[in-house]
């Protein structure tokens, strides 16, 4: 556990109330205990509920008994016993309910509630220290399984790594509680029914199914750093989850270059939140943000990180070049001091490597920067006669930016109508409106 993790920790054991102490705990120990207690049943679906039921047991008993002196030991002995008591009322005499429960030091006896202390002992096959990082592992690559659906896959990587209850998933999502819980029990149903095995996958396996994890650890920073919809432009709590659950997967897999790219990104792009709002939560765009705000802190971490892909690789994957782009930015002292040329080029390559419709929207605005919006416009114009984008207020917005630059404000105009009508988010749908009115 971090050290910083370990000071929340006594924190909230030691002055706030029980309840408080369960939420830190679990948010700091959670995936670990559902990750251990996945290994020692075999069966991922029913581990994640057992550590449901410890945690509902002790929203329970930390508040009337006080805290134990191994909070997170406490959780884990019941988990343990409930599995056993699972195993018991499938077969009461079968080898693996024995074999459990000689491992408990019970020899067949009822199990019951969990004692007031519980801890474990240093030859605990839970918490063997040289499973631990494979538990993670096997975990994060179940959450994010190729047979689960985008939607399930977040969700589940909230819930099981990130320790996120499923009222704080459905309000940080503005969905109601009762999709976020069917999304997770359709998602561990899907699991079992394809036979998932709870295990770290093969070299060859995981190389394919890498992609996956670090997708889903990307839209759940996009979805925080640019929120699709609501009041807020950002939220801050689901960016730096994502930010987290990128450094825990640096730290299992240090040499996959996109690891420390996707990382490289989070944290450049991370640095400049200070500057992206301003006082009362309006946007503030990129070249009229104070840049004396942006966080260097995270700019230095995020170029460490970037030069670890570059180190580690044969040249960036497609997390990297964007983080390649996002350096580019953060080392320059202005917009106009920027090196635009290279971010075109940058997006060129990404361009290549990654083909999407977005990559080509941000390379125009990029070559505008670089060579005025007369060259940029042919390639927004593409992307529109392709229909690509049809749904998001991007393509418009950006088409709107360039023809006013050009000067043809009619168009202009009726772009900006069009993406005012497009954006879900309340704090972009006023900027877009203020710079319609000013044409007007």
């Amino acid at each position: 556990m971090a050290r910083r993790d370990r000071s929340a920790l006594s924190d909230s054991t030691g002055t706030g109330s029980g309840r408080e102490a369960v939420a830190a705990v679990w948010r700091i120990e959670s995936a670990r205990i559902v990750g251990a207690l996945a290994r020692y049943t075999g069966d991922f679906a029913l581990a994640e509920d057992l550590a449901q039921e410890s945690l509902a047991e002790a929203l329970v008993t930390w508040p009337r008994d006080g805290v134990p002196r191994n909070p997170a030991g406490w959780l884990l002995t019941v988990g343990r016993r409930r599995a056993i008591d699972t195993f018991r009322r499938r077969s009461a005499l079968d080898e693996r309910y024995t074999a459990l429960a000689h491992d408990l030091g019970e020899g067949g006896a009822a199990s019951g509630s969990a004692p007031a202390d519980p801890g474990h002992a240093p030859g605990d096959v839970l918490w063997d220290p040289d499973q631990i990082d494979d538990d993670m592992l096997a975990l994060i690559f179940i959450s994010c399984h190729p047979v689960l659906s985008r939607e399930a896959r977040v969700a589940l990587t909230l819930r099981v790594v990130g320790g996120l209850t499923s009222d704080e998933i459905a309000k940080t999502f503005l969905v109601p509680t009762a999709t976020v819980q069917a999304r997770i029990t359709r998602a561990k149903k899907t699991l079992g029914a394809a036979r998932v095995p709870f295990e770290v996958p093969s070299a060859k396996e995981r190389a394919e199914r890498l992609g996956s994890v670090l997708s889903v650890i990307y839209l759940i920073f996009t979805e925080g750093s640019s929120a699709s919809s609501g009041d807020d432009l950002i939220r801050l709590d689901l960016a730096g989850e994502a930010q987290r659950l990128a450094r825990v997967l640096t730290r299992l897999v240090p040499d996959e270059p996109e690891v420390h790219g996707l990382l490289a990104l989070l944290e450049l792009t991370a640095a400049r939140f200070p500057a992206r709002t301003g006082p009362d939560g309006e946007p503030v765009l990129l070249e009229h943000q104070d840049r004396r705000r942006w966080d260097r802190a995270a700019i230095r971490r995020g170029r460490a990180a970037l030069a670890r892909a570059e180190q580690v690789g044969r040249g960036l994957g497609a997390y990297g070049l964007q983080a390649a782009i996002a350096e580019c930015h953060a080392v320059a002292p202005s917009v106009d001091a920027t090196n635009w040329e290279r971010i075109v080029l940058v997006y060129e390559a990404l361009g290549w490597l990654a083909p999407s419709p977005v990559i080509d929207l941000n390379r125009a605005v990029a070559v505008s920067m670089a060579q005025g919006p007369a060259a940029a416009l042919p390639i927004v114009d593409e992307l529109v006669d392709a229909q690509s984008l049809s749904n998001s207020h991007l393509l418009p917005s950006v088409r709107g930016e360039l023809l006013i630059r050009l000067g043809r404000t009619d168009e202009a105009r009726t772009e900006l109508e069009r993406a005012v009508q497009l954006c879900g988010n309340e704090r972009e749908r006023t900027v877009l409106e203020r710079k319609l009115a000013d044409l007007h």
